[in-house]
């Protein structure tokens, strides 16, 4: 790794982040709204800490996505009607920031 990416970042996971924002943009409106605030959900706490992870669990909401769409399906034909744990769901088995999180103000408190 040299310094540029060090400091910005693998220009590699930034393209792939581009790839998923255009791939997003192209679904029907319903769906482009859903995924957006799933990711805002997502990114509130209960998103994994690692990139690549990250990357696959949009991705794969996007393919999802992208199927059910092509069918004339409901989002939440595809989610559920609980839109959350739907997305908790695809995290449970992750490290997430909330965890960090979570982890980081027990140990603040604990040293107190």
């Amino acid at each position: 790794m040299n310094i540029f990416e060090k400091i910005i970042g693998s220009l590699d996971d930034k393209r792939e982040w581009k790839a998923l924002e255009a791939r997003a943009k192209a679904l029907p409106s319903e769906y482009r709204n859903a995924y957006k605030a799933i990711q805002q959900y997502m990114w509130m706490g209960a998103a994994p800490t690692d990139w690549k992870d990250c990357s696959r669990i949009f991705g794969g909401i996007l393919d999802l996505f992208e199927e059910g769409a092509a069918e004339g399906k409901k989002v939440t034909d595809l989610t559920g009607e609980d839109v959350a744990t739907f997305c908790d769901d695809l995290v449970k088995d992750e490290n997430t920031w909330r965890d960090k999180y979570r982890k980081k103000l027990n140990d603040i408190i604990g040293r107190g």
